[in-house]
């Protein structure tokens, strides 16, 4: 079908009866001739990216090294050089091909909802699967899914995504919004007018990008850096300067330095730390919990406290309607007739359903006529309803918190029954209604049961377990909170939202129940949590709530959240509650031990390489380890740390927080005993074995591998090495590794040959002083507290 006749079937469905939706059939046909409603994401040329791996300070100083190796006539070292060097970039690019990989098929999961009115029937359905002619139904905080034509109501929406203006746009019946925008406030019915390509906005699948916030690994990798590089450039001046005193010729001391440089920088840790992050979101995908922004996941690993909703979270989010208290001269009837009245079957909120449910139950049909109706504002906590009854006269019917009550000048002597439904943990909606102009009356109170979910109760102490403190926060009144409270197993002080404006007192923050909170509340309470040092979880759902969830360090949008929460939020559970949580804490700190992992490795190794080449040079005038081998060893022993990524490791049972004066502290003392056993084999080569020179250069290089293969098994556990078994692929990797480095060394390939006795003699030796090095370890864990 060309575009001239699409344009007139479009017109043909926008212009259809207000109010009428589409038939499954109708919306499959129209699916077949205008598409899904997306942008497929435009992708990156493969060569480019791959080209980009050698643009950096570190290929920069590899790139120097080869061209001084070539300007010094060592064509075959540079051209050795320049191969690991494009390894090392395939590698890269192939791993982060990988990660990039797992964050499409995240970023697929993360789809908007809309609400269509198909055959007849209310139903959420993925955005894309709209086409021109659906009927929507529009509430506050979502993303317009496409371009769409208001039929009724009156909303406000946020442009800026469009039109850069950051001020919201009214829009009422007979104008037009459009796809990627938000729904400030209000709520609507509208027909589709445009989808995917043809939107004004023009790409749906932007809707839920991936958040582009600085990872906290970038200041990581410049911390530990800064210190490898200080210590590393300290000691190339001592061997420039013993260098000069002992006039050694510069064509051999330049290369020299240059590598002891580039054996500090961590060439793998941005990738290595990028696939930890991407295979640990992919395995939280799979547990129903979607990461929106790679950092959070470590963030979660230091997490101490987890603000909580109640509603839909810590409980069932069922609703059902358990009692009514009416007050004369209103019936029960009369108080679920004007609860009706006050809600909307459209926006399938879960209290206006469960009032639909037992309004239909009960078989009423409304006598009044709905002249305007005003959805739920978080704001005020009501919606309301104008009607007209059948002798003509307006009465207006708001339902909602009991702050109506005071907001209305009702007065209404009601304590007892609040008492009673409070202690049964009911929700309590307060229903007022009456002509206007202060003459309101209380019609009556809803107990709503919401029934705590089976596995909270576990969950809570579960996390406990884990260093995490749960706390409860609710917008239902303080006794529904202590009642409800009481049944998930959560104890203490008890807090009202008064408590939370101004300056939050440090006491307030104790509080394990916060109660009658507005929304704003929760950004106020996350921000007073920080201040006192505390890594803030928060948990949200509506437009509202995006602030505090943008604010917390691992801000959780729940399964029914809005779109808006959903951007906001750096996880969101595709299942009901929050059991997945969990997960998300115990994934991320066994991230945290393969970083950690990783970065002890990197640091005991550098100052191992880098003290042992500088001494061994002061203390014998010889390149005790030649350039091309430090090069050589440095790709080796990569090679295999990239496995780290995906080890098999233990979780700590506390939160985990980078320290890294400790560990580079920690790392120092580790290193100091390898470093006094790699001078040992160099005295073992040189009076045991009787080596030259270019033997005892081999054999320090098999030393060197064997020792950082023994460093990497050593630091993987914060327990013994063998309280867990690694994954496959470090076995397979460290088998490969060490298989290589023997025959390059008994054949003499790149190196001078040595016996197969000598490789023994250092692999034999290391394979005693592993224990030794992993007893010693878990004494200097536990003095730097990372045990």
């Amino acid at each position: 079908m060309n575009n001239t006749s699409n344009n007139e079937l479009k017109d043909q469905l926008i212009n259809k009866d207000n109010f009428v939706g589409l038939s499954s059939q109708e919306a499959a046909d129209l699916l077949g001739k205008f598409g899904l409603n997306e942008i497929k994401e435009e992708k990156s040329s493969p060569w480019l990216n791959l080209l980009k791996k050698f643009w950096g300070p570190v290929p920069w100083m590899l790139e120097v090294t080869i061209f001084l190796q070539v300007v010094l006539g060592k064509t075959m070292q540079a051209a050795i050089i320049a191969a690991l060097l494009i390894l090392n970039a395939v590698l890269g690019y192939i791993q982060e091909g990988k990660a990039q990989n797992a964050l499409a098929l995240l970023r697929n999961q993360l789809t908007v909802m809309a609400r269509v009115l198909r055959d007849s029937k209310w139903n959420l359905l993925q955005a894309n699967q709209l086409v021109p002619g659906d009927l929507v139904y529009l509430r506050m905080g979502d993303i317009i899914p496409a371009d769409l034509a208001l039929l009724d109501g009156q909303i406000s929406v946020d442009q800026s995504a469009l039109t850069g203006e950051s001020l919201p746009v009214e829009a009422a019946a007979n104008t037009s919004v459009y796809a990627g925008t938000v729904i400030k406030q209000g709520e609507g019915t509208a027909r589709v007018i445009a989808t995917g390509a043809q939107t004004k906005f023009g790409k749906t699948a932007s809707l839920m990008q991936f958040s582009k916030t600085n990872s906290h690994m970038n200041e990581l990798v410049f911390t530990i850096v800064r210190y490898l590089v200080v210590a590393d450039l300290l000691l190339a001046v001592l061997v420039a300067a013993f260098a000069f005193a002992y006039h050694a010729p510069w064509s051999e001391i330049l290369p020299y330095i240059l590598i002891l440089l580039i054996a500090s920088i961590p060439i793998a840790l941005p990738a290595v730390f990028t696939l930890a992050l991407a295979v640990g979101s992919t395995e939280l995908a799979k547990e129903g919990v979607l990461v929106t922004r790679l950092p959070a996941i470590e963030e979660a690993a230091a997490m101490n406290v987890l603000a909580s909703d109640k509603t839909g979270t810590l409980t069932e989010n069922k609703l059902s309607l358990k009692e009514l208290v009416p007050y004369p001269p209103y019936s029960k009837t009369d108080l679920l007739r004007q609860a009706t009245l006050a809600s909307s079957e459209a926006t399938q909120d879960a209290i206006d359903t469960a009032i639909f449910e037992a309004f239909h139950k009960e078989g009423l049909e409304p006598n009044y006529r709905v002249n305007k109706f005003i959805p739920f504002n978080p704001a005020t906590k009501r919606s309301e309803a104008q009607i007209s009854l059948e002798d003509g006269s307006e009465r207006s019917i708001f339902k909602g918190a009991g702050t109506i009550l005071t907001d209305l000048s009702v007065v209404a002597d009601i304590k007892d029954d609040l008492n009673l439904l409070a202690s049964k943990g009911y929700r309590i909606i307060y229903v007022v209604s009456g002509p206007g102009k202060g003459k309101y009356e209380l019609v009556g109170l809803i107990g709503l049961h919401d029934p705590p979910r089976l596995d909270s109760k576990q969950l809570i102490q579960d996390l406990g377990d884990l260093g995490v403190r749960v706390i409860m926060v609710t917008g239902d009144d303080k006794l529904t909170a202590q009642a409800v409270a009481a049944e998930l197993g959560i104890s203490g002080k008890s807090t009202s939202s008064d408590e939370l404006k101004g300056t939050i007192q440090p006491d307030t923050l104790e509080s394990s129940i916060y109660a009658g909170v507005f929304p704003e509340d929760k950004f106020r309470l996350v921000q007073a949590l920080q201040r006192e040092g505390n890594v803030v979880g928060m948990t949200g759902d509506g437009v509202n709530d995006a602030p505090a969830l943008k604010q917390a360090e691992v801000g959780i949008a729940v399964s029914n959240a809005t779109d808006v929460a959903k951007s906001a939020a750096s996880l969101v559970l595709t299942t009901p509650g929050l059991s997945n949580v969990l997960k998300a804490i115990t994934t991320s700190r066994k991230i945290f031990q393969r970083m950690l992992t990783y970065i002890l490795n990197k640091i005991i190794k550098t100052f191992q390489i880098a003290l042992f080449l500088s001494l061994g040079y002061i203390l014998t005038k010889q390149f005790i380890v030649t350039p091309l081998l430090v090069i050589l060893l440095i790709f080796t022993n990569d090679f295999v740390t990239m496995s780290i990524s995906t080890d098999h490791v233990q979780y700590s049972q506390k939160p985990d927080r980078w320290d890294i004066r400790t560990i580079v502290i920690v790392a120092l003392c580790l290193a100091i005993p390898i470093l006094a056993l790699s001078f040992g084999f160099y005295a073992a080569s040189v009076h045991l074995f009787g080596h030259t020179l270019g033997q005892t250069q081999t054999m320090m290089f098999i030393m060197l591998v064997f020792t950082g293969q023994a460093v990497v098994y050593t630091v993987r556990e914060r327990h013994h090495f063998w309280s867990s078994l690694p994954n496959k692929w470090m076995l397979i990797g460290t088998f490969a590794d060490l298989i290589v480095v023997v025959l390059l060394a008994t054949k003499g390939i790149l190196m001078t040959p040595i016996s197969f006795k000598a490789v023994l003699f250092v692999f034999g030796t290391v394979l005693v002083f592993l224990p030794m090095l992993d007893f010693l370890k878990l004494k200097v864990f536990h003095l730097g507290h990372l045990d």
